[in-house]
């Protein structure tokens, strides 16, 4: 089964797509990219089974050179003659796979996979948007989604067979680092769309009442230097250390000693990060995203009083949905009360055995080959 990737190939996460399906002897993979290609492509995709355009497409759109570059795709496309376009980001790279299967009359059928913000956030942006990621879901035999929020989502925009499963781990980390009690980690960019600052204003309230906290801040963006002068401005510069961009081993060794992990985005789906996070025995503070109460689960019972803390979803997830008009100036009280009091040596046993629940429900629910596997076995039947 040949099968086309189209998407961004300097992006981790095509990537993680790809050394997924290229463990499958069923599957040619080709690739084309509207950049380049990561240096891992090299080992997975030969050169020859690969396009690159090389363009430098912005994330707020209105790439017109991206579609300049369609003449040369669709014709490479036809010489490929794939059984299956499988574009990743609906707006940009399910557009070029419907121009192209469309333009140059190519027998594949297109499978697309919503990353989050090309469902949730630019249909929204207005009817051309909209009108647009409608015609992309219809031209798709088959969709995949990481969340059943985002999947009501693309069915009511006009998708038919959506597929949904976590965007998960390839195999679940090492954790053998004893946590430290009050060591925050967030790693989404530092962008508007991820609220970094709803991050720095949640950490101040709790390193209010909590002379140990401490908060680590990976990844980086356009608000980076804001939230510099944000920690400066609340006195806290020796309370929070940003490391910006990391690779994944030095990502991990800053999961393992952490016992919270901070996101808060105005729109997500299903976050890898947060399964990364929960691997690694992290416990989540999240916004109120119907996707966060996916990943955390509701109702149930277990070892945090779910009648006392409304907010604790159970069930083997354990974590903390926080609501905007939260009050801040108890939250540290609150996660003082989620972890327990059973402690030796001023370490909590109960945050241990949170911490481990979430590691066992994300080997269990969250890994991505199995979820890759079924996947293929679809498109052979289509």
């Amino acid at each position: 089964m040949r099968l086309v990737l189209i998407g961004d190939g300097e992006s981790p996460h095509l990537l993680k797509w790809a050394r997924a399906l290229s463990q499958h002897r069923e599957v040619e993979l080709w690739a084309a990219s509207t950049r380049g290609f990561a240096p891992e492509f090299q080992f997975l995709i030969p050169e020859d089974r690969r396009l690159a355009l090389n363009t430098d497409p912005a994330h707020a759109g209105g790439n017109i050179a991206v579609l300049k570059q369609l003449p040369a795709l669709g014709a490479w496309l036809r010489r490929v003659d794939a059984d299956w376009l499988h574009a990743h980001y609906l707006t940009s790279h399910g557009t070029l796979a419907w121009a192209a299967r469309r333009g140059w009359k190519l027998r594949a059928k297109i499978a697309g996979s919503a990353w989050g913000s090309d469902i949730l956030v630019t249909p929204n942006q207005g009817w051309a948007y909209r009108w647009l990621t409608t015609q992309v879901l219809k031209a798709c035999a088959i969709t995949t989604s990481d969340s059943e929020h985002m999947s009501a989502r693309m069915r009511e925009l006009g998708a038919g067979e959506v597929m949904t499963f976590p965007f998960g781990l390839e195999q679940l980390p090492r954790q053998n680092v004893r946590k430290q009690p009050w060591l925050f980690f967030t790693n989404r960019g530092l962008e508007p769309i991820y609220r970094p600052h709803r991050v720095i204003e949640v950490f101040a309230a709790i390193a209010a009442k909590q002379p140990e906290a401490r908060l680590v801040v990976g990844n980086d963006g356009s608000l980076r230097t804001a939230l510099e002068a944000q920690v400066a401005s609340l006195g806290l510069a020796d309370r929070v250390e940003f490391i910006g961009r990391v690779d994944a081993t030095s990502q991990g060794r800053r999961y393992a000693p952490a016992r919270w992990f901070l996101s808060l985005p105005e729109s997500d789906s299903v976050s890898v990060s947060v399964l990364e996070a929960m691997a690694h025995e992290c416990l989540p503070i999240l916004s109120d995203l119907p996707a966060n109460d996916e990943v955390l689960g509701t109702g149930g019972s277990g070892s945090v009083d779910a009648a006392m803390h409304p907010n604790v979803k159970l069930l083997g997830r354990h974590g903390l949905i926080l609501k905007d008009g939260d009050d801040l100036a108890t939250l540290a009280d609150r996660l003082q009360l989620m972890v327990g009091q059973s402690a030796v040596a001023g370490h909590s046993v109960d945050a241990d055995r949170l911490g481990a629940a979430n590691r066992a429900w994300v080997a269990e629910h969250a890994m991505f080959g199995p979820a890759v596997k079924t996947f293929i076995e679809r498109l052979k039947s289509l």
